[in-house]
Parts: C-alpha cells; sequence; structure tokens
C-alpha cells in the first residue's frame, strides 16, 4: 500500500504508522509497572463523571487496557510518552510527526 503512493504522502504516512507503533509500545509498559487497585482509584477520580462512570463499571481489571489509564500509569512512574515516542523514532521522525500534526489541526 505504502509503495504505491506518491513520495510526498508516501513519507507522510510511514511517519504517522512509525508513531502509532511507538505509542502503541509505549501503552505496553504500563504493565511493567505492575499497576495497583490505588493508581486506578487515583485515575478514575480524575475523569469528568460522564466519564468516571463507565470506568466505574469496568472496574480495575477492564480498565487495564484502557490507552488514558495506561498513560497515567506511565507519566506516574515518571515516564513520558512524548520522550518515549521521540527515543523509538528519532528527533527527525518525531519532529515532521509533530509537523503534519500542526498540518491537520488548521
Amino acid at each position: 500500500m505504502i509503495a504505491k503512493m506518491p513520495p510526498g504522502e508516501r513519507i507522510a504516512t510511514e511517519i504517522m504508522f512509525s508513531y502509532g507503533n511507538a505509542a502503541y509500545r509505549y501503552h505496553l509498559v504500563a504493565a511493567e509497572f505492575k499497576p495497583a487497585i490505588e493508581d486506578y482509584r487515583d485515575w478514575v477520580s480524575g475523569l469528568a463523571p460522564a466519564l468516571r462512570k463507565p470506568m466505574e463499571e469496568l472496574g480495575f481489571e477492564g480498565c487495564l487496557g484502557i490507552l488514558s489509564f495506561t498513560r497515567y500509569v506511565n507519566e506516574k512512574n515518571d515516564y513520558g510518552m512524548d520522550e518515549y515516542v521521540k527515543e523509538l523514532m528519532g528527533d527527525e521522525d518525531f519532529s515532521t510527526y509533530k509537523k503534519i500534526l500542526m498540518g491537520l489541526k488548521s
């Protein structure tokens, strides 16, 4: 699929895939910190009421794969997403990713 794209599109698509893969790996790291029920309770207490209720219904075990919870666990353990992703992607590709994002927001 990527090989058939025009060069400009190809680079942007490759960068987006690279970011997605790095972000996926980042969220897997949370399991290494062995999230505890206290982490879950702290995270849930900070959610807006409309989000809190469904997360409470899912419970601790059900939320172990929720991206905002895994990011909370990682950040609580001083493991930032941007730094992690940048390390995997490299400075140049990460910078290109940020520029692509800015273009999408305009």
